[in-house]
């Protein structure tokens, strides 16, 4: 948690958060940590939620209470998904296509490197290695499918319910999959991008 600032002028600082909320911060994570230590030691299938609840010490309705599905144990929703997502479409740099900018999106937040981090390199294997961890992730994308191409359309100044933008933000949330089992997952996931990017220029009007 970020301390409060003491220079006033600015602004009213940030109200601190509450005992109760820091008790319920601390028993998410702590459910978050004992879940990802037992599916890391035994993999994801192996492990029960009430396992995972009586090692973080709580029932398994508190465990419930801050994660809806045994998946959701290994995923952290981030609120600022949605909007880096979008802001790749509305920042992107002069003259950048917007199938390039998700492209680049999609390889700098969708495949993360490991970058010899043996712990990061653990959890991407269990992901990768399990079908139902990797489509809960993936649907975690495509709940943003709506806004993106709302954002599309307003970029490329076409109707919001042209249903190329809905088409393409559908496929470029779903062209990361490209990646999964194959030798080099840049390139496969270049590769899919191109793909969109040679249909959406041939049909799409020219973006402002």
């Amino acid at each position: 948690m970020t301390s409060p600032t003491a220079d006033t002028a600015t602004g009213p600082s940030p109200a601190p958060v509450g005992r109760r909320e820091r008790k319920k911060a601390a028993t998410r994570q702590a459910i978050a940590d004992a879940a990802l230590h037992l599916f890391l030691e035994r993999g994801y299938d192996e492990v029960s939620v009430r396992e995972i609840a009586d090692a973080a010490d709580v029932s398994t309705t508190t465990l419930f209470k801050h994660f809806p599905a045994k998946e959701a144990l290994v995923f952290d929703e981030d609120s600022d998904q949605e909007a880096r997502l979008l802001a790749a479409v509305r920042e992107r740099p002069k003259g950048r296509s917007i199938p390039a900018a998700l492209r680049e999106h999609a390889l700098t937040t969708r495949l993360a490197a490991a970058d010899g981090d043996a712990g990061f390199s653990a959890f991407a294997d269990l992901v990768a290695g399990t079908p139902a961890l990797r489509d809960y992730a993936q649907n975690m994308w495509l709940r943003h499918t709506a806004a993106l191409a709302r954002a599309i359309a307003e970029e490329s100044g076409l109707a919001a319910d042209d249903p190329l933008c809905a088409a393409l933000a559908r496929f470029a949330l779903e062209a990361p999959r490209a990646a999964h089992g194959h030798d080099n997952p840049r390139e496969a996931i270049t590769r899919a991008f191109d793909l969109l990017e040679h249909g959406w220029s041939a049909l799409a009007r020219p973006e402002a």
